[in-house]
This record gives structure tokens, C-alpha cells and sequence, in this order.
């Protein structure tokens, strides 16, 4: 019982060991550069809403790792990009929320018994929670930031000039039916989109990577032998 106790407690403070840390930190560089350099827009979505699949590091590492590992490459990421913002940092905050509820959930029912089939399950709840934060972040605190922006602090001027912009993807869009277009249409399928192609590479590339990824246990196994 004693060694169980000592097993469990020193599972629970592996973090930040040597490796994982390097491990985080190469995950980390990785995702900032997806996340500054590696996105496209795509004609069908409005755009500002550029792909990119930054958050798959993240989720690398804590399929790797463990969960919080996975929080703490999106945090880094976003707090790494703030510096060049063009949202007064609006933007990364609303990406940290929509991250660590992709990541988070997806790595914890991972690790709660570790195979594909709830590797699949973990992204699919993962995917359904970032939709949702999704959709709250842009409805609560991206379009009303940015129509006070675009509106020089009249978010009703600022609000026409965002429907000028997507009147050529939404038949019929108005000031007041905006929502109504944007969440289902763009905001919605965007995400899904997004999760989807890193769940699918994640997915495809974790086990060819795993030993890459668990180079410190490795190690300690060989000098164990």
C-alpha cells in the first residue's frame, strides 16, 4: 500500500521534470510559430477568421504529458503573441478560453484510460467545448469589442461597417439578425473545421511521435536496463 501511495504521488509531480519541460518548451515554439505564421483565410468565412492549427502541439503534450501541460503551451502561445497584437490582446484571450476548452477536456479523458478509442471520444468532447466557447466568446467579446473599435467607440457604427463586410457571404444579414448568420454559419463551422483537421493530425501523428515525445522515460528506462 505504501509503495502504491509513493508510485502515485510521484506520478503526480512529473511535470516539471527536465524532459518534460524541454518537451513542453519545443511544443510551446511550435505552436507560437503555427500560431503567428502558418493560418490562411478561407473564401467562405469571413475574413478575419483565419485556419490554423496551432492548438495541436498542445495537444500533443498533454496526450504526452498530462492535461495541464496541454493548458500551459496555450497559455504561452497566446501570451508570446500579445506583444504583436493587433486586438489589445482581446483576440489571444479569447483563443487562450477557446483553447484550453479544446485541450483540456480531450487530454482528460485521455488520461483517464489511455487508448484510441478515448483519444477519439476526448477530441469529439473537446471539439463539442470549443464550439461552445466559441460562440460565447464571439457573441460576448469579440464582435462587440470590435464594432467598438471599427466605430471609433460607436459600436452601432462599428456594427454596420462588420455586416458591410459580410454581406457578399450572408444573404439578408442585418445589424439586428447578425448573430443569427454569423454563429451557425461562420463562427460554428470554422471551429469545427479547425478541431477536425488537428484532432485528425493529432490523431495520425502521435504514435510515430510518442517515443520523440516520452524521450526522458526512454532514457530512464534504457539506464534503468
Amino acid at each position: 500500500m505504501s509503495e502504491q501511495i509513493t508510485n502515485q504521488t510521484k506520478g503526480k509531480q512529473t511535470l516539471f521534470t527536465t524532459g518534460n519541460i524541454a518537451v513542453m518548451a519545443v511544443l510551446t515554439a511550435i505552436s507560437y510559430i503555427l500560431y503567428m505564421f502558418v493560418k490562411f483565410p478561407l473564401p467562405f468565412f469571413p475574413p478575419w477568421l483565419d485556419v490554423q492549427i496551432s492548438d495541436l502541439p498542445a495537444l500533443l503534450g498533454g496526450f504526452a504529458i498530462n492535461p495541464l501541460a496541454s493548458v500551459i503551451i496555450v497559455v504561452v502561445k497566446c501570451l508570446l503573441k500579445m506583444p504583436f497584437t493587433s486586438t489589445a490582446c482581446v483576440g489571444e484571450c479569447a483563443d487562450i478560453l477557446v483553447g484550453i476548452a479544446f485541450v483540456l477536456p480531450a487530454t482528460l479523458i485521455y488520461h483517464v484510460s489511455k487508448g484510441r478509442k478515448n483519444a477519439i471520444i476526448g477530441m469529439a468532447v473537446g471539439t463539442a467545448s470549443a464550439l461552445l466557447f466559441s460562440a460565447l466568446c464571439n457573441w460576448l467579446i469579440l464582435i462587440p469589442f470590435y464594432a467598438n473599435q471599427f466605430g471609433n467607440g460607436n459600436a452601432e457604427v462599428g456594427m454596420q461597417i462588420i455586416v458591410n463586410a459580410v454581406s457578399s457571404l450572408y444573404d439578408g444579414v442585418t445589424t439586428e439578425n447578425f448573430y443569427a448568420f454569423y454563429i451557425p454559419i461562420g463562427v460554428l463551422p470554422f471551429n469545427l473545421l479547425r478541431c477536425v483537421i488537428c484532432s485528425i493530425v493529432s490523431y495520425l501523428t502521435y504514435k510515430p511521435l510518442s517515443k520523440a515525445l516520452h524521450w526522458e522515460i526512454k532514457s530512464k528506462n534504457t539506464q534503468n536496463d
